[in-house]
């Protein structure tokens, strides 16, 4: 009896309390995956950095062997110097030619800024500059927020709303099936457009990448990751890039619009009934009273929309019941008396035509 009666008020506490049950085991299963993630990249990656930490040791006592007018401090001292060039986006090896902060390298460079990408192959180099970009930043980042949403906004009417809409009017399909088809569809044709085809042109113009790394520059920028470990255009000479400026600018142009692209993908996906059911779940009680009381309101104005109004059908159907005054009018005109009837609409209607 006490086990029942225990066992009632558990499976009551959990009902009362399931929204909080499942954001926990939410914020579990993440840090589960962040965990896991670590131990796969880990176990990845150890070995080959190991193997290159080997290698470059190797190198530096070859060089040294070999160059024995050269100490070991003078070398050490020449690297670090070169490594924190390069941290900043200068290079010892052809640095004459490749420059960093010319105009189109400088609208690259703020594009990265303002979509929050930020490769990390250039940086400001003088205090003012590193300033000018923590305000330039708390200025844009917001505002390219906001014309990202609106630009979003109007091409899910366009690409998602409208398709779906219309598609269910004429098919007569679920609409939760048919946005499921749709963000699917949709999910393919911008893989097409802005990660595998841009990965092959990348595969032709960059000499040293391959499709996998080309794929790889593709995806960590476009999702705004922005690693930095390959940037495009920083190992060609003039004869394998003629116009290096065009094709950093045409770089600029096709990540703002395959942002907005991937960002159109998500939110179509973001905005799937099925998606929506599943957020509902981690919701506290209040907001999901509140949305299931919204949706049932909306869904009670539709009906009511579509439905007749039976105050108008009542008001068709009933007599107009005339005023004493418009009685006696009526009987004065006519010559006559007699006991107060109420007419009918109908008879007044006639009398006063």
């Amino acid at each position: 009896m006490v086990t029942g009666r225990r066992g009632d008020w558990c499976a009551h506490v959990v009902e009362q309390h399931q929204s909080g049950i499942n954001f926990v085991l939410l914020i579990i299963s993440y840090i589960l995956y962040l965990v896991i993630g670590a131990a796969i990249f880990s176990a990845i990656e150890l070995p080959y950095e190991r193997e290159l930490r080997k290698e470059l040791k190797g190198a530096r006592l070859d060089f040294l062997s070999n160059n024995t007018c050269v100490s070991d401090a003078h070398l050490e001292e020449l690297l670090a110097r070169a490594l924190a060039a390069s941290n900043y986006g200068v290079s010892v090896l052809g640095n004459d030619t490749n420059k960093n902060w010319d105009f189109v390298s400088s609208l690259f460079f703020t594009s990265t800024v303002l979509t929050t990408t930020g490769y990390g192959h250039s940086v400001p180099l003088s205090d003012g500059g590193k300033a000018f970009c923590i305000f330039y930043s708390l200025v844009g980042i917001p505002a390219t927020l906001f014309f990202l949403s609106a630009i979003v906004e109007r091409l899910m009417d366009l690409l998602s709303r409208n398709p779906i809409s219309h598609f269910h009017r004429r098919w007569a399909m679920s609409r939760p099936k048919l946005a499921i088809i749709h963000a699917a569809s949709l999910s393919i044709i911008m893989a097409l457009l802005f990660l595998f085809i841009p990965a092959w042109i990348f595969m032709a113009m960059e000499k040293d990448w391959n499709f996998l790394e080309s794929l790889y520059f593709c995806f960590i920028s476009l999702t705004t990751i922005g690693l930095g470990d390959y940037v495009p255009g920083e190992t060609q000479n003039k004869e394998d890039n003629p116009h290096p400026h065009m094709y950093r600018l045409a770089i600029t142009v096709y990540l703002l619009v395959g942002l907005v692209c991937v960002l159109v993908v998500l939110e179509t996906c973001y905005e799937l009934p099925q998606l929506k059911l599943l957020r509902r779940r981690f919701y506290k009680e209040n907001v999901r009273e509140l949305d299931s009381e919204a949706t049932n309101i909306i869904s009670h104005d539709q009906l009511s929309d579509q439905l007749p109004n039976p105050e108008d059908h009542m008001t068709n159907q009933l007599p107009v019941i005339s005023s004493v005054s418009q009685q006696a009018d009526t009987l004065h005109q006519n010559g006559t008396s007699g006991p107060y009837t109420p007419a009918s609409g109908t008879t007044v209607n006639e009398n006063l035509s």
